[in-house]
């Protein structure tokens, strides 16, 4: 496979059999293909909706945003979607916040189907797949199911199309010896067959500058679009992945103040812990940890235009992957002996296994039609999915491996004998069944007026056995909870003006209380959280849809997480309550051909409304973690008179966020800038040229676990890329 890549990278710069049929600039100044607002969004209906006619936030970045933006990885894409901040947390890659939720309250799609929870599935994916990344914020279980409270983000895999033969090509190389090169093919066969297949392979030092944190990952997707008639088509595709990081870098630990060499100003904590410049590159995992997986889809989906107004799609879907997560996930500062004059590190040792087996089948029938004198649109359907899921995690007391110096250290190795992990040797096997039903209407009451409602019933069974292999004989628990959630919408837009629509909605969502595959015997007990969302806004477009101005204001809450019992702490009790409320505005203008411009700014105001920790303590009141208050993005593209170069600029804002549900430890807010100069080589090539974190901000990215290790941002950066399209 890497041979094949290699080969297909080589073919970029090179003559084309499909240059005769070039006929467009490749260079990106940030002017989009169509309109925004009218562009279908498959993630937030299933009615063929247009953004302007969905009673909701709809976001979508293209292929030619994420290109323009430099954006290079899941992780990147999700961090630059107005009002979400993302993280690569080792056991959960480009981990994102979005409206006050996290981890398994936020789902990610891989072409509309929710394989998992985003924690167990997503990886730090190579972009150059997408066709499009689509987002829907809030509550969305109506549409995808259990899970979706904070929002719902789709990764759209570039598919074929039947306008010719034309190659794509990328190639660039920056800081920390970072080489990416991606490569597709689109080739019409006849009017009613066409293919494109797509391939990308990433090599680095590290992304984030870190010691011993080689990074490799690989793709290669390719599907086939048969229509045999008219009102026929058959897609059938295949995607790959695959992903290497040593040393699976946990962010920098915290240490007292006392014992800092460089301390920065990027951590605030109430025990005197700082974040210490001198530690930015280090990792203190032993040689031989690493972070890795590798995952295969197989999809088709198959639309039939019946006739009179009547359509059907379905969708199949099978998918397999194996991941392994094998790292030094706390390290613990401990005061300086003779032997450690600096202090030194405590470690413990963790390995996780992953073994996932899922197949899907989704069909709906749908018809466009009149009721009376009114539109109607309107969808029913079925789902049934099937999981197997095994993990086995192991875990080792920080005695299995030596303390190390934090400045000077020395790793060591990381032991392979089973003998080791006393800790924990625990393992998951997971059956989980889902049957799924669901419809959806929009109704004109006017032209302007569209009432959009939407309802989904799930049955989920699930059969968990849990063995824990240190203790003689090998003990088993067994769990067999069932769920049966059930999610509705209701909402309306309504066209003020030909350029000004307003709507409003109001949704339901169903969320476990913890990752459905990976919970405790405990833990399924418990019944699954319920949420809820208001939302109202604005969609305005004018100067013939060059200005587009969008602007929301909503409220999520979540009841029945868990807490303490109040009486008696020592419980774990259903009861607990947390919400947001925000506001957000996105602006997309292009008010010449030569100039662009857009920004976005989020405000959550997001807390803990009950929640009870152990020993009584109270942490209502309180800020999620990796929640912050502000998000504002914003960039200006402008394309010089007389000579083919492009200069573009983006500045990005985060504001400071806990790490801790106690609030003590409190990482400030940031402001990057990135820049870019791209220059039309040929009709057929542009070079670019980008600098990132031009001002080399020192900053917390993102907190994972635990909550004293902050991941540091990457420091300045430079790259250059050439993209080509024949």
């Amino acid at each position: 496979m890497r041979t094949s890549l290699l080969a297909l990278a080589a073919t970029l710069a090179a003559p084309s059999a499909f240059a005769a049929e070039a006929s467009r600039s490749i260079i990106v100044t940030g002017q989009r293909d169509a309109p925004p607002l009218d562009r279908v969004s498959d993630t937030g209906s299933r009615l063929g909706l247009t953004v302007l006619e969905t009673p909701a936030t709809v976001e979508t970045l293209t292929q030619a945003d994420l290109q323009f933006r430099g954006l290079r990885t899941a992780r990147e894409a999700f961090a630059d979607v107005p009002g979400a901040i993302s993280g690569n947390v080792p056991g959960n890659p480009a981990a994102v916040m979005m409206r006050g939720f996290s981890g398994n309250t936020v789902s990610i799609l891989q072409d509309g189907v929710r394989i998992s929870t985003s924690t167990v599935v997503q990886r730090d994916t190579n972009v150059w797949h997408f066709d499009r990344i689509e987002v829907i914020k809030g509550p969305a279980s109506v549409l995808f199911g259990e899970g979706a409270l904070g929002g719902v983000i789709n990764k759209v895999t570039r598919k074929p199309q039947f306008d010719g033969n034309h190659m794509d090509g990328l190639l660039s190389f920056g800081s920390f010896d970072t080489l990416t090169a991606a490569g597709g093919v689109n080739y019409q066969l006849s009017d009613r067959v066409a293919l494109r297949a797509d391939a990308s392979i990433m090599r680095s030092d590290s992304l984030y500058d870190v010691d011993d944190n080689r990074t490799r990952s690989s793709g290669l997707t390719a599907s086939l679009l048969l229509r045999p008639t008219a009102d026929l088509s058959v897609l059938i595709a295949v995607d790959h992945y695959d992903d290497l990081y040593d040393g699976s870098y946990q962010g920098a630990p915290l240490i007292p103040a006392a014992f800092a060499r460089d301390a920065s100003r990027a951590v605030r904590s109430g025990n005197g812990l700082v974040l210490d410049r001198a530690l930015r590159n280090r990792n203190y995992n032993p040689a031989g940890a690493y972070s890795g997986a590798n995952d295969t889809t197989l999809r088709s989906r198959i639309d039939w235009k019946i006739g009179g107004g009547w359509s059907l799609g379905t969708d199949l879907t099978w998918y397999t992957a194996d991941r392994a997560f094998v790292l030094s996930d706390t390290q613990s500062f401990a005061a300086p002996t003779a032997a450690f004059p600096n202090g030194r590190f405590l470690r413990t040792l963790q390995r996780f296994y992953h073994d996932h087996r899922f197949w899907n089948v989704r069909s709906a029938l749908s018809h466009d039609g009149q009721v009376g004198s009114m539109r109607n649109r309107f969808s029913v359907g079925a789902e049934y999915n099937h999981t197997d899921f095994a993990s086995l995690r192991q875990s080792a007391p920080n005695s299995a491996v030596a303390p190390v110096d934090p400045y000077v250290p020395t790793v060591g190795t990381f032991p392979t004998a089973d003998r080791v992990y006393t800790t924990g040797n625990i393992n998951f096997d997971s059956r989980l069944k889902t049957t799924s039903v669901f419809a959806e209407d929009a109704l004109n009451l006017t032209p302007r007026w569209l009432l959009v409602a939407g309802a989904r019933y799930d049955a989920i069974a699930l059969d968990r056995a849990v063995t824990n292999f240190n203790v003689t004989p090998n003990s088993v628990q067994r769990a067999s909870p069932r769920y049966h959630p059930f999610s509705w919408r209701a909402g309306a837009t309504y066209a003020l003006t030909p350029g000004l629509t307003l709507y409003a909605q109001y949704t339901t969502a169903a969320v476990p209380v913890s990752s459905m595959l990976l919970q405790s015997i405990v833990n399924t007990a418990f019944r699954l959280t319920k949420g809820r969302s208001y939302e109202a806004g604005f969609k305005f477009t004018t100067l013939g849809q060059r200005l587009t101005l969008t602007g929301a204001a909503y409220r999520i809450a979540q009841k029945d997480i868990l807490t303490r019992n109040p009486i008696d702490p020592s419980l774990t009790v259903q009861g607990g309550r947390q919400s947001s409320r925000g506001v957000e505005l996105t602006l997309d203008a292009t008010p010449t051909d030569a100039l662009s411009l857009g920004g976005s700014i989020g405000y959550t105001d997001a807390r803990y409304d009950e929640l009870i920790e152990a020993g009584n303590i109270d942490r209502s009141g309180n800020r999620p973690i990796n929640t912050p208050k502000a998000t504002a993005n914003s960039h200006v593209a402008y394309r010089l008179p007389a000579v083919p170069v492009t200069l573009s600029a983006f500045a990005r804002h985060v504001s400071g966020f806990f790490t801790d549900t106690a609030n003590s430890i409190r990482v400030r807010g940031r402001t990057t800038f990135d820049a870019a100069i791209a220059w039309q080589v040929t009709p057929q090539a542009s070079l670019t040229l980008r600098g990132r974190n031009l001002t080399d901000a020192f900053y917390g990215e993102y907190s994972g676990y635990p909550t004293t290790n902050i991941y540091v941002g990457a420091p300045r950066s430079v790259e250059l890329a050439l993209a080509t399209h024949f």
